[in-house]
């Protein structure tokens, strides 16, 4: 590990904002954490990442879209590598809103996401991270324990 390594009480080593923004623009899959019906709900979700804000593509008719506009939502995404118990994983929270301005729009629609899952995706949520945190679990010698 290197020198001067923040550790927080479980072990783990505290990722600072720049290495939590750079793990985030090279995730592929997230998870997004909004309110449905009073309760929390968890979707994962392909998205971008244009530097400041998490893109997704969503139905205008699905929940995510009717329960994640103008609403503080959590977003994480994570790497893990079960055999060498190594990983990490990234969180960020802040509001989303469904983007309505024709040119961000236009330039939305310049960015590399492509929806997998199937049907129409007619509308864009964008999620400005406020609060963004990361923890790495760091590699270690498993031999030592085997």
């Amino acid at each position: 590990m290197p020198a001067g390594t923040e550790l927080d009480q479980s072990g783990l080593e505290i990722l600072d904002r720049d290495e939590c923004l750079a793990l985030l623009s090279r995730a592929a899959i997230g998870r997004i954490v909004f309110t449905h019906q009073a309760l929390p709900a968890v979707q994962p979700v392909n998205f971008a990442f244009d530097g400041a804000n998490v893109v997704i593509k969503v139905s205008r008719t699905s929940r995510l879209a009717t329960a994640a506009s103008g609403t503080i939502v959590a977003f994480e995404v994570d790497e893990f590598d079960a055999e060498a118990r190594t990983g990490w994983s990234v969180v960020a929270v802040g509001p989303a809103r469904h983007v309505t301005d024709p040119d961000e729009l236009r330039a939305l629609e310049r960015l590399p996401l492509r929806t997998w899952a199937p049907g129409e995706r007619d509308r864009y949520i964008r999620l400005r991270p406020e609060l963004l945190t990361g923890r790495r679990v760091p590699a270690r010698d498993l031999t030592a324990s085997a």
